[in-house]
């Protein structure tokens, strides 16, 4: 408590109200599987647009597994979800790697070795196809005349799968003319340490370049209080220098002094998407002007300076331990046709593709088809990366998840989709606030598609039938897809154009040209009881998503609506009343948490989301001596006993019509 020691006027600040809840949001989604490119064990990024998936998991194009290709239903789903109002996405990526030779056990996902003579001795060659065991596409280019690790330079894909064989274009360019005189005095403007320069139009005295060519650092001495060019990464007496009293290598008024810096282009195999570098620093010594590192190899360095670069950089450069310079790098990079190149950077009428070296990355491939144990996930001990639905565990506001596409080929494939669905359901009980929307399994019948409702019971699940038929827009045919997608994007738009009390049923379904399998009324009736949400189509009425029940035996949480509610209303109160930890559990205390939650609830009355003319038959907030015994005061824990009154959701309409007389009363 405040101290009053001195005499004065103290003005101090105090509440005369209870603290507020603020509802969570309900609409947050998360979806693991596999796509076409993106990091797999860095934390999960939120994604707002299609546009920003494809920028950071690939496009559109179908999977290339070892067995053959697979629609991506995973961008099947992503699309269905934000056309049918989603909003807030987080994606967990997940790759299977082909086995290598004589490998028999597989092991989790591991990136590639940062060190490119550790790759090179530790990577399997390329199967026979050309292909990877790891998934990573790759170029080495060497020094003319050696082959080396030391002497190479590695171009890498930073993230496994086919999209990875992608064209990099290094082009080298000049700039202008940083020499300058003022008065008798040589500047070079903003010239900075260890950039990569080219020194031209060399007079008296000096008589020749030293060995080497053009290509040199610039260095500033601080006992010389000059620059000094050299040919390696440490200077020497030989070295030019643009002022000395001593040396004889002294830069002339005639000289030129030009910034070697390159462009990089990354151009994907299909040539559709283009990112561009520009001015990025050739010496690996290089710094930015706020200390950081900027050259080549740190700007596509294995672990980038920020967790956006390490998403987004689709390239790992590594070089050998003899690249100590940017003409070194250079040289790798254009192994024999290094002279052509330089000739060509010397002659100003030269064209970019006359100073570009071409790379073609190759070897990247989408591996096996995952199984349930990449979708389960994992956590690597050495790291503590996270893989599949264990990288959702760490984030709070996802409310929904879904494995769109691992129920493919159901039928084939039971026992992976099977242990697929057990896992999300798993998690969603284990995080206790989401729900797992499942996929039912492909071209299933049925009584198929019973059996396979049969193995589940969960109130935190719910199982949806059939596939949802839409023209695919890769094949430009009409294919069917998951339904997860759809409905985690008809969940979001529930809540926000009516609430989350509200079932998220009766919902056309946007981008549905029809079903797999067109249900009737009686079929439903069969499927509906059981817990198997259908859609359905409706003359004048289109394509509609028509049933809202979880999969629980349990009745008291039949309904869709009835879990996502309470869960969050839990979640709203978990968060909102944080404050109250290790307050004094007292009289005081239990009556701040009682008026709390009362008026959170007493707004939800008044929205509609409970049932009762009044808020004391609506819900009830107990927080006193009545709910705790001394023994719970003495081991420090607070007891408050919530009830509420929800409505569930009007899924049978009964209208009763009978003959009236006109002479007849009620």
């Amino acid at each position: 408590m405040p101290e009053y020691l001195a005499p004065g006027v103290y003005v101090e600040e105090t509440s005369f109200r209870s603290k507020s809840i603020e509802g969570v949001s309900t609409t947050t989604t998360g979806f693991v599987g596999p796509a076409r490119y993106g990091p797999i064990d860095l934390p999960p990024d939120i994604v707002t647009s299609l546009v920003e998936f494809e920028r950071v998991y690939g496009d559109r194009q179908q999977l290339s597994y070892d067995t053959g290709t697979s629609h991506n239903y995973l961008w099947q789903a992503v699309r269905a979800f934000f056309e049918e109002g989603g909003k807030r996405l987080y994606i967990g990526r997940i790759f299977r790697a082909m086995l290598s030779p004589g490998v028999t056990i597989e092991l989790p996902y591991e990136r590639p070795l940062s060190k490119i003579a550790d790759d090179l001795s530790t990577t399997p060659a390329p199967d026979p196809d050309g292909n990877y065991y790891d998934g990573h596409a790759r170029a080495v280019m060497s020094k003319a005349g050696s082959s080396a690790a030391a002497d190479s330079v590695m171009i890498r894909a930073r993230f496994p799968g086919a999209a990875g064989n992608v064209r990099v274009r290094i082009m080298a360019k000049l700039g202008q003319n940083m020499l300058s005189a003022q008065g008798s005095t040589l500047t070079v403007g903003s010239l900075r340490d260890y950039d990569t320069v080219w020194l031209d139009d060399l007079s008296s005295p000096i008589s020749s370049p030293p060995s080497g060519g053009s290509l040199y650092v610039a260095h500033f001495d601080d006992t010389e209080k000059t620059w000094i060019f050299g040919s390696t990464a440490t200077t020497g007496p030989n070295d030019f220098r643009l002022s000395s009293a001593t040396a004889s290598n002294v830069i002339g008024t005639a000289d030129k002094i030009r910034i070697v810096t390159l462009t990089v282009t990354i151009t994907s195999e299909d040539g559709a998407t283009t990112t561009v570098w520009d001015n990025v620093s050739l010496d690996p010594n290089h710094r930015s002007a706020f200390g950081s590192p900027d050259s080549l190899k740190d700007l596509f360095a294995v672990d980038p300076s920020s967790m956006s670069a390490a998403r987004s950089l689709p390239i790992v450069i590594l070089a050998g331990d003899n690249m100590d310079t940017g003409r070194d790098l250079l040289q790798a990079l254009a192994g024999s046709n290094y002279n052509t190149l330089i000739t060509n950077l010397a002659n100003d009428n030269s064209t970019d593709e006359e100073r570009t070296v071409d790379v073609l990355l190759a070897g990247g491939n989408d591996g096996q088809r995952p199984t349930a144990i990449q979708y389960e996930g994992n956590i690597d001990d050495g790291t503590n990366n996270k893989f599949g639905l264990k990288s959702f565990e760490d984030l709070e506001d996802i409310s929904i998840v879904a494995a769109p596409g691992a129920t493919a080929g159901y039928n084939d494939n039971k026992t992976d989709a099977n242990a697929t669905i057990n896992a999300l359901i798993t998690h969603a009980s284990k995080m206790r606030y989401r729900i797992a929307v499942l996929d039912a399994g492909e071209n299933l019948s049925i009584s198929e598609v019973r059996d396979q409702r049969a193995k589940i019971d969960s109130s935190y699940a719910a199982l949806y039938y059939p596939w949802v038929k839409i023209l695919d827009p890769v094949t430009n045919t009409e294919i069917n897809v998951p339904p997860s997608g759809h409905v985690a994007g008809i969940y979001a738009r529930n809540d926000v154009n009516r609430a989350v009390y509200k079932a998220p049923a009766n919902e056309v379904v946007n981008l549905a040209i029809g079903f797999e399998k067109l249900i009737n009324r009686a079929q439903q009736e069969v499927l509906n009881p059981e817990g198997i949400n259908c859609f359905r189509y409706f003359a004048g009425r289109g394509y509609r998503l028509w049933g809202a029940r979880t999969s629980s035996s349990d009745p008291e949480w039949k309904y869709v609506n009835l879990r996502r509610y309470f869960a969050y209303l839990e979640h709203s109160i978990d968060k909102g009343t944080q404050w109250a930890v290790f307050e004094p559990n007292g009289e005081l205390l239990w009556g701040n948490v009682r008026r709390t939650i009362e008026d959170f609830l007493l707004n939800e009355w008044q929205m509609g989301a409970l049932l009762g003319d009044k808020p004391e038959k609506a819900y009830f907030v107990k927080c006193d001596r009545s709910t705790m015994t001394q023994n719970d005061l003495d081991n420090g824990r607070l007891v408050c006993l919530i009830g509420v009154a929800p409505l569930k959701p009007a899924e049978f309409v009964i209208f009763r019509i009978g003959q009236w007389t006109a002479d007849r009363k009620i």
